[in-house]
């Protein structure tokens, strides 16, 4: 039986590919070396604007889906990028003439293997880390991350009111099942950037997970907020609406570039972001910290469909010490009794559990805080554990950490 992610290739115009074989050659090929797939399918539809809206959306499927699921199709077949292109069209798409069409031959095509990890094309690494975290559920993992994530917003005020605005616009949601401000968008394609003023300002396009590390910090108005890895400061926005006016987001971020588009972003959403650059003043203590660290990025697999080929093994293994570099940073402006968020998108055991077990050991002054959420959002040792086949979000995790104030001594 075909999964959601293998059927969704049944409904491509791939008739579209009539006449296309010589141009998407060079591209398959480029993506298969190591280019990205989106930067690839840029070029070509740059220099073939004339194509018509299905040869556009078939050259995107058949780059992006080569670029995916190209592990299952070499298991298939042997050949290059246009055979694989071939069989993706044929077996997936249920198109019988993609051969004919493309102009290749294809021989001996074997049957669609039964491993997981060759069904749903995964590196080993990252299929051995799905293993460790989801244990039996790896292969439905594995499916959730080859279906396209949903564009998700947050409503700055009423989500409902931005909904029936957005409804008037021909742009339908549904409320959001997680986060409070959530908005998930139905519309096929919705031209968000192109609509009318009135909806400047009135919501950022943030995953549901996201969302959700934002609330994590349990920021209250009047609030001073460390949001210590800000970068372009869609946590750092979510921040400046819940502590309002009368509160303080600080804002770092070693990306100083990111941070300046930070600054344009606050400015337009009229929110109080205070910037600092790479590092805050060392004087600064606060009650609340942020940590949305660096990591291996695996939780947002299914926003970049070929990511998953280009990303480095070796990340797993070098990213817990510059993560437990950033939770020290933070604990420097972090005031007696305040709380600190550390975040991560990946689900990799090292970088999450692995980094707040080495931190704990080291700072008995700490304590694990349960937050105040839905119990299915919630893991058996009180962290944030979500993901795309039981959330419907990208795989987020979130501990808090809680500086536990000294004791008064006794007369």
């Amino acid at each position: 039986m075909l999964t959601e992610a293998e059927l969704r290739l049944t409904t491509v115009p791939w008739p579209a590919l009539e006449g296309l074989g010589p141009i998407l050659a060079p591209a398959l090929s480029e993506i298969l070396s190591g280019t990205p797939a989106e930067r690839a399918l840029d070029k070509l539809l740059r220099a073939h604007r004339d194509f018509t809206p299905d040869q556009r959306a078939v050259c995107a499927e058949s780059l992006f889906g080569v670029g995916l699921w190209r592990r299952r199709l070499r298991a298939q077949v042997d050949g290059d990028g246009l055979q694989l292109l071939a069989v993706l069209a044929l077996e997936l798409g249920g198109f019988t003439r993609a051969a004919e069409v493309l102009g290749v031959e294809l021989h001996a095509v074997r049957p669609v293997p039964t491993l997981w990890r060759d069904r749903y094309s995964f590196p080993d690494w990252i299929a051995d880390q799905m293993e460790a975290r989801f244990g039996d559920d790896a292969a439905a993992m594995a499916e959730a991350l080859n279906r396209p994530g949903p564009v998700c917003l947050r409503a700055r005020g009423s989500r409902e009111e931005l909904q029936k605005q957005l409804a008037a616009a021909s742009i339908e949601t549904t409320l959001g099942r997680w986060a409070s401000q959530a908005l998930v968008v139905t519309t096929r394609r919705p031209n968000l950037f192109g609509l009318a003023p009135q909806f400047l300002g009135r919501f950022e396009v943030q995953d549901e997970g996201s969302q959700l590390l934002g609330e994590l910090v349990d920021a209250r108005p009047g609030d001073e907020v460390l949001d210590l890895c800000a970068g372009a400061g869609g946590k750092a926005l979510q921040l400046a609406a819940i502590v309002g006016p009368q509160g303080k987001v600080h804002a770092t971020d070693v990306d100083l570039p990111r941070l300046e588009r930070l600054r344009t972003r606050a400015a337009k959403a009229n929110a109080r972001v205070l910037i600092h650059g790479a590092t805050a003043p060392a004087s600064l203590m606060v009650s609340r910290v942020l940590i949305d660290a660096p990591c291996s990025e695996l939780g947002s697999l299914r926003r970049g469909p070929d990511l998953r080929w280009r990303l480095d093994a070796g990340l797993v293994n070098s990213m817990p010490a510059i993560q437990r570099g950033l939770i020290e940073t933070g604990l420097r402006h972090l005031a007696p009794g305040g709380r600190l968020v550390y975040a991560t998108c990946t689900f990799t055991l090292a970088e999450n559990e692995g980094v707040i077990d080495g931190v704990l050991n080291q700072h008995p002054e700490l304590r694990v805080v349960r937050p105040a959420m839905d119990a299915e959002l919630i893991d058996s040792r009180g962290f944030l554990n979500v993901a795309p086949h039981r959330h419907g979000t990208d795989a987020f995790f979130g501990a808090v950490l809680q500086r536990i104030e000294p004791l008064t001594p006794t007369l």
